[in-house]
Order: C-alpha cells, then sequence, then structure tokens
C-alpha cells in the first residue's frame, strides 16, 4: 500500500484497505498485492489534489464601479475568494504569487488605475490535478 503511494509521490495521504475474510488464503505475498491494488483503484477512482499557496489581493472599489469590476474578474477567470460591503466595496482575490504582478497591471487597464490593491495573508488552497 505504501509503495503505492510512494511512486504517484502522495503525501500526507492516509489509506485503510478492509479485507473481509472469505475463505481463500491469499498469503503475504497475495495480501501485499490485493492491498496495493486497492489502493491504487481507490487513488484512480478518486483522483487527487495538490495543495498550492496563492496570494490574497484586497481589492477596494466604490459602491458604483463594483459590479463592473465583478463581472470583470469573474469573466476573466479570477478567483474571488470574498466580497464585503462597508463605506467602499472590497473585493478580495486569489492568484497565484507569479501572476500577480500581471493581475495588477490587468486591474489597473481595467479600472484606469482608480482602485487600491492591499495585499492580504497568502492562501493556502487543494486545486485538482
Amino acid at each position: 500500500m505504501l509503495e503505492v503511494l510512494v511512486r504517484r509521490h502522495l503525501t500526507d495521504t492516509a489509506a485503510v484497505v478492509t479485507r473481509y475474510y472469505g475463505g481463500v488464503k491469499l498469503g503475504a505475498g497475495g495480501l501485499v498485492r490485493a492491498y496495493g491494488r486497492a489502493v491504487s483503484a481507490a487513488v484512480d477512482a478518486l483522483g487527487t489534489v495538490r495543495r498550492e499557496r496563492f496570494a490574497s489581493l484586497d481589492v477596494v472599489v466604490g459602491h458604483a464601479a463594483a459590479g463592473r469590476l465583478q463581472n470583470s474578474l469573474l469573466a476573466s477567470g479570477h478567483r474571488i475568494a470574498e466580497i464585503g460591503y462597508a463605506e467602499e466595496v472590497t473585493l478580495t482575490v486569489l492568484v497565484r504569487p507569479s501572476q500577480a504582478p500581471a493581475f495588477r497591471e490587468w486591474l489597473a487597464a481595467r479600472t484606469g488605475g482608480a482602485v487600491a490593491v492591499v495585499e492580504g495573508e497568502p492562501v493556502d488552497l487543494d486545486v485538482a490535478d
């Protein structure tokens, strides 16, 4: 079982296989193969996720422009983690750290530089492979 996880480079993973005895003795080698196949089949069926760190950027914008900016962010595939309404609207956007400069440029071009961007704490998310 462990060999399957090691070969597939899976970390932070636990595998539990339960075998109900049906009268057939598999022997040590047979059990190892059966358990390995069970773990392999489970990983194939479920898939895997990868944990990635994202930069959290708070985009502060006026109420009049918030809806338009939110639609632009969603249409361009950006992740909006949270929206806060107060005196101004704060859209918390998650981007990969390497894409943060390009996002800031995109945002400045989209809004004419009329929004403030404040970097928050990084966030770890599970991303499907």
